[in-house]
């Protein structure tokens, strides 16, 4: 069943306005056990990786989608707007039928966010619709790659409190990437912008979304002979919600017009999401079935400027349609790298369109805090081996079985300077953003600064969230760097009940309550960035505000003008802290092929890296904060990362974390 549009409507307002107020396999951070791949890679390595062919739809074929979309709109009397980008994000074109909705329905919650440091009430703000479709084309997309395709309705799946969502699994833990759909956001310094003014730079991504990842069925990734080349986004009725009820299959126009519009560019039936399993549960792919559509429209002459037309929308599109950017190429802005990039001949870099890398591996600027920064050997160090576990790790989300992890791996520093990004070349295009966020987020809640930086935001409900962290656990210096956080901490604390899924257990402290709860309404992870989107939303519908600035949060900047989450806080597993002994010098981060894999590659990239230069490595055991224990019931103790049982494809190796 659809969420009602007053309980589950996502507009900016209800992501605003209602900010306030582990799990996994075995494995653990301590104990005995066998040791993990390397360290120290071949001085020659060889590639284990294809690179996807260098496909993108040309002009005619977005015309054939939008008019196969448009068709079956038609067809059921739902006009909509219906959005197409490319497999980095540009948007290839949007259409608008007449009729279609508008704006996006408003929530009848209160609240204030923070715009350019003035209190603003965004009660009944209204949002142009075309964003939803914007945000739908890039879940499908972002979500999907050569071994696996997603769609916003497999999100919808994984994003809420219970997994599976059901009236019956209140008793279950929070949805595996609960937190995903806050990535890719509009105030990202890793996510690009739309460049009118065209340029070597205009089409590199990956391109941001106006409202991170989509909950709400109706969007799909598009296939070009096997390859997946971009995402199509609907929106057809004035609410953005997600699915309650997995248990049930629904009728929603949304999805099928979009399920029209992939016809010809379907993913391979092997890797729908309905194929992978996440703890036993398949994913779901769509409710809709090619047999429910009517017959496919594929003239675009036929229906522009008779059942619509197309749109520019501000900071997105100028209203043609244009062709896609192959992923791969210097263009699209992933590219391989070269052999003084990184040691490894299959691995991709970001890059700036013109040949330069965008996140060269080098030194952490932050001396002035810890004294002695990570050296960018250092850096290599912790890349190489991380991307080593990588390639010898099986992914848990990709088709066929037994296919290896690929992920994409961030390193930063304690001021958040990205100090290396390095992938696997058909990696998800949400991990890239996504990585970084996790580097990013236990670099800041482990970092001595933390408590004073979250007094410092000028939004109260900040400081709230800290006061209740404290109290919860007990300690009115919680978040001053005596504790260790990994991602899979934060995310324990980031959901609305503790422990996760106990019904009738009271939320974590940078939650919302249950009650309040809802995959737009996450708690701490929202409030942060929530004056980021209703600026970026007024911006985008033309009210007198200017856009967002490429840093999110109202956070200080660090000494060197970066703000220490500016692509936003993100809650789910897989990423750590690195230490100097016992001084926090940085984080890296991991997402694109499965939580545990994530948290695994993380903390081993860490632990072989410093054993391969000395002198870094994870944190100190002592610190972790596996170490806290919360005394809820006979007390529960906090995980620090969850680690596969037998991971590897080519060794028998087990509980490879333990003792690290």
């Amino acid at each position: 069943m659809r969420a009602s549009p007053r309980v589950a409507a996502l507009t900016i307002a209800l992501t605003l306005a209602s900010c306030g107020g582990g799990g996994g396999s075995s494995g653990g951070s301590s104990g005995g056990g066998t040791s993990a791949p390397g360290p120290t890679p071949p001085s020659t390595p060889t590639a284990v990786y294809t690179a996807p062919a260098l496909e993108a739809l040309t002009v005619a074929e977005v015309q054939r989608i939008i008019a196969q979309a448009a068709g079956e709109a038609q067809a059921r009397g739902r006009p909509a707007v219906i959005a197409v980008t490319d497999r980095v994000g540009n948007v290839l074109g949007v259409f608008n039928m007449n009729g279609a909705p508008v704006k996006m329905l408003t929530s009848r919650l209160t609240g204030t966010g923070v715009l350019n440091d003035v209190d603003v009430d965004v009660q009944g703000i209204e949002v142009v619709a075309v964003i939803g479709a914007l945000a739908k084309a890039l879940t499908g997309n972002y979500l999907s790659s050569g071994g696996n395709a997603f769609s916003s309705r497999t999100a919808s799946m994984i994003v809420q409190a219970n997994f599976p969502p059901s009236p019956g699994t209140v008793g279950l833990e929070s949805g595996p990437l609960s937190g995903v759909q806050f990535s890719q956001l509009p105030c990202s310094d890793l996510n690009t912008r739309f460049n009118a003014a065209g340029g070597v730079s205009a089409f590199i991504g990956p391109k941001r979304s106006p409202l991170g990842l989509a909950a709400d069925p109706g969007g799909f990734p598009l296939y070009k002979n096997g390859v997946l080349v971009g995402g199509i986004g609907v929106i057809a009725e004035p609410d953005y919600a997600f699915d309650t009820n997995v248990t049930d299959l629904q009728v929603d126009d949304e999805e099928a017009i979009a399920l029209a519009g992939i016809q010809g560019f379907a993913p391979p039936d092997a890797i729908t999401a309905d194929k992978i399993t996440v703890d036993g549960t398949a994913l779901r792919f769509s409710d809709m079935r090619v047999t429910d559509l009517s017959p496919l429209k594929t003239d675009f002459a036929a229906i522009n400027n008779t059942l619509g037309g197309l749109v520019a929308v501000t900071g997105y599109s100028n209203g043609g349609i244009i062709a896609g950017t192959p992923y791969g190429t210097e263009a699209s802005g992933y590219r391989q790298a070269t052999s003084a990039e990184f040691a490894f001949p299959d691995a991709f870099v970001l890059s700036n369109g013109g040949g330069t890398n965008r996140y060269p591996i080098r030194a952490g600027s932050d001396a002035a805090a810890v004294g002695q920064p990570l050296s960018a050997a250092e850096a290599r160090a912790v890349l190489e081996e991380a991307y080593a576990v990588m390639r010898h790790a099986r992914g848990q989300i990709r088709r066929p079985l037994d296919s290896r992890a690929q992920v994409t791996i961030s390193l930063v520093d304690t001021y958040g300077d990205v100090l290396g990004v390095v992938r696997a070349p058909d990696a998800p295009i949400f991990g890239t953003d996504v990585s970084l966020q996790k580097a990013r987020t236990v670099a800041f809640f482990s970092n001595p600064v933390a408590a004073q930086q979250l007094l410092d935001d000028p939004d109260a409900e900040i400081a709230d969230f800290l006061q209740r962290a404290r109290v919860f656990f007990n300690d009115a210096n919680a978040f001053t760097g005596k504790t260790a956080f990994g991602a899979r901490s934060i995310g324990n604390i980031s959901r609305p009940h503790f422990p996760d899924g106990e019904a009738a257990r009271p939320e974590g402290p940078l939650s919302r309550p249950i009650a309040d709860f809802s995959p737009f309404a996450t708690g701490l992870q929202i409030a942060l960035v929530k004056s980021n989107l209703l600026q970026h939303a007024l911006f985008v519908q033309g009210a007198p505000f200017s856009d967002t600035p490429a840093q999110c949060t109202l956070v200080p900047p660090a000494p060197t003008g970066q703000r220490r989450l500016a692509n936003g806080m993100q809650i789910f597993s897989g990423a750590v802290p690195i230490y100097r002994g016992s001084t926090l010098v940085g984080a890296i981060g991991v997402s694109g092929d499965g939580i545990d894999q994530d948290d695994m590659i993380s903390f081993l990239g860490a632990h072989n890296g410093g054993a391969r230069v000395g002198g870094i490595g994870n944190a100190p055991i002592d610190i972790r904060a596996d170490k806290i224990v919360i005394p809820v019931g006979a007390g529960v103790r906090l995980r620090y990362v969850n680690c596969p049982f037998a991971p590897f494809l080519d060794t028998n190796e087990q509980n490879v974390c333990e003792g690290k």
